[in-house]
């Protein structure tokens, strides 16, 4: 059957309610959830929010797919480091919106190194989507990320999700 067809399990984040499949066959779509596994884990820096993690989020959401994104995720009195963790280990892909601002900060870096620990087993796991940066700048920041597809916020918000989801 569709995606749309299956038993969901609905479950609230601060963007609204998030269907999650519970149908291990569903086939070239969202991933068949455990409890402990979200399809994107979104990686990005703070001043990149607005312009594209959140939106990109709601795309995604939109068609299906549950996602990790700090605000909807984090309440009072967690522990960042802790749930970084958690949702670290309980993605199938973790998108890195690369832009100056990820450059510059330290808690995107820190989640893009526990994203390149885990993908050392041979496994795509990083989805690069380059924001107000070009090649050099990758380049200039990390020579192995630059070598990775990328897609680009430039070529707009259905583009990015559309190769996201053919990842």
């Amino acid at each position: 059957g569709s995606p749309q067809s299956l038993p969901r399990l609905l479950s609230t984040g601060g963007d609204g309610l998030v269907a999650r499949t519970l149908d291990p066959r569903v086939p070239d779509g969202p991933s068949a959830l455990t409890e402990a596994t979200i399809d994107f884990f979104v990686s990005h820096a703070s001043e990149d929010k607005e312009g594209i993690a959140r939106p990109l989020s709601q795309r995604l959401s939109a068609r299906g797919y549950s996602l990790w994104l700090d605000e909807a995720e984090l309440t009072i009195g967690d522990s960042l480091r802790q749930r970084i963790d958690e949702g670290l280990r309980s993605c199938r892909y973790g998108i890195v919106i690369l832009s100056p601002s990820f450059f510059r900060k330290n808690w995107p870096q820190y989640e893009l190194d526990g994203l390149v620990t885990r993908q050392m087993n041979g496994h795509k796991l990083i989805l690069p989507v380059w924001h107000n940066v070009d090649h050099s700048a990758v380049a200039d920041y990390s020579p192995t990320l630059a070598g990775y597809v990328a897609a680009r916020s430039s070529d707009g918000g259905e583009g990015v999700v559309d190769e996201i989801v053919k990842a």
